[in-house]
């Protein structure tokens, strides 16, 4: 192999994971796309699967397991993070109100990064606080684009209804006034990674006496904004 590393092991490991990335093979299709012994093809497939590197389809066939989800996810939250505190400063200096950054967590939301307002009255929600996915702007940005059935369960008992996430897809962005937290308001955006797949909200928040009971038409694009320079950023780093 002209590109080995010198560890024949993960070499053959690699060309393994490489040959399922373009779909669904049987240990045949494996030795032939590897070019390594069936005895060997077949030992790395299953110690993979061990791992959750590599599962198998209703058919019995080898296909790219779960665990590399999981850890392409762990390094996309890597560089949001890294891209996320200039992107909330700009945003609170430009908008004047607390800024944050929300990834959704099981039935939570965690604020992951964030950047508040410097003076005067302010909603402040320190990093690693969760919320709940009931209420809220950021709540409303992260269900809005899940599959049907999750979406379904999500809105049971929330403050929010299918036709107003309805109107967050078709918008783009999502506000909220004393849905959360009475006299707060905010708005909120999308950031996607490179599949598109909406993974955490930007918000701005604030009292409402500032934000007003339209808080959209004063921040949303600014919002957007900010959402769109940090999704760029995960497709420039893919």
């Amino acid at each position: 192999m002209d590109n080995s590393s010198g560890v024949g092991v993960l070499d053959k490991a690699a060309l393994v994971l490489s040959a399922l990335e373009s779909g669904p093979a049987t240990l045949a299709g494996l030795v032939g796309a590897t070019g390594l012994a069936r005895p060997t093809a077949h030992r790395l497939a299953v110690a993979l699967e061990h791992h959750r590197m590599v599962a198998r389809d209703m058919q019995g066939r080898f296909i790219l397991g779960p665990r590399l989800s999981e850890l392409a996810a762990a390094a996309g939250e890597d560089r949001l993070l890294a891209t996320a505190g200039p992107v909330l400063t700009h945003l609170r200096d430009v908008t004047g109100e607390s800024a944050q950054l929300y990834r959704r967590q099981g039935d939570m939301r965690i604020c992951v990064a964030a950047a508040e307002r410097l003076s005067g009255l302010r909603d402040t929600v320190p990093v690693g606080s969760t919320l709940p996915m009931k209420a809220g702007s950021s709540a409303q940005i992260l269900m809005a684009w899940e599959e049907p059935e999750r979406l379904h369960r999500g809105l049971q008992g929330a403050r929010f209804t299918a036709t107003a996430l309805s109107g967050v897809r078709r918008r783009g962005w999502a506000q909220s006034i004393g849905e959360r937290e009475p006299g707060v308001a905010s708005v909120s955006a999308p950031v996607r990674g490179p599949s598109n797949r909406v993974v955490a909200s930007v918000s701005v928040s604030g009292p409402i006496e500032r934000l007003t009971r339209h808080p959209g038409r004063m921040h949303a694009q600014a919002v957007i904004d900010a959402a769109a320079r940090l999704s760029e950023a995960l497709r420039r780093t893919s």
